[in-house]
């Protein structure tokens, strides 16, 4: 529902409803309808309540849009399990840290882990929560923090996720050059 602002009080006295002055009146006074109600009814609701998410929060300087958008290919790519845009996104001498291991090579990442990753997001869904991104020069970063909501063993996980990546341009375009992923089961309140 809308909330009404900027309320020029002389048009009050002209509207002709009780329930459009009512509404004028609350949202004159800082009130809106959605606050109004401050307990809700669980048996005046037929469906369960839905929040709805915040917008992630985003810092990416314009120099920097591009590498974003090949890190965005890139995790579309891996999720959906197109392994051969993934591949062609990251650098041959790309360096992927997770968990305590490593992948130094394009070839070792595409031989082991990028089939399970793929297996893993297939069917996920990833909350964006916040993305900073800097380039200069040959050199841009890309750091997000999100959720992603998956299963493991048929049950249902939500995991907090951060990812940082260096992407390097070769010839004009944005290669990967390094990866970290961390992440931990997020916890129930």
């Amino acid at each position: 529902m809308a909330t009404i602002t900027n309320i020029d009080l002389l048009e009050l006295p002209r509207m002709k409803t009780v329930s459009s002055t009512l509404l004028m009146a609350l949202a004159a006074c800082g009130a809106t309808t959605a606050g109004a109600q401050t307990k809700p009814d669980p048996a005046a609701h037929a469906h369960p309540l839905q929040t709805v998410p915040a917008a992630p929060q985003m810092d990416v300087a314009a120099e920097a849009k591009p590498a974003v958008a090949v890190v965005e290919r890139f995790g579309k790519a891996l999720a959906s399990g197109d392994l051969k845009t993934v591949e062609t996104l990251l650098d041959p001498t790309v360096l992927i840290l997770e968990t305590g291991g490593a992948e130094r090579s394009r070839a070792e990442y595409m031989g082991h882990h990028a089939i399970s990753d793929a297996k893993f997001l297939k069917g996920s869904h990833q909350q964006l929560k916040r993305r900073t991104a800097r380039a200069e020069g040959e050199l841009a970063w890309v750091g997000t923090e999100s959720e992603l909501h998956a299963s493991k063993d048929g049950k249902p996980i939500t995991l907090l996720s951060t990812e940082s990546m260096v992407l390097r341009k070769t010839g004009g375009d944005w290669r990967i050059v390094h990866i970290h992923w961390s992440s931990r089961p997020k916890k129930s309140k």
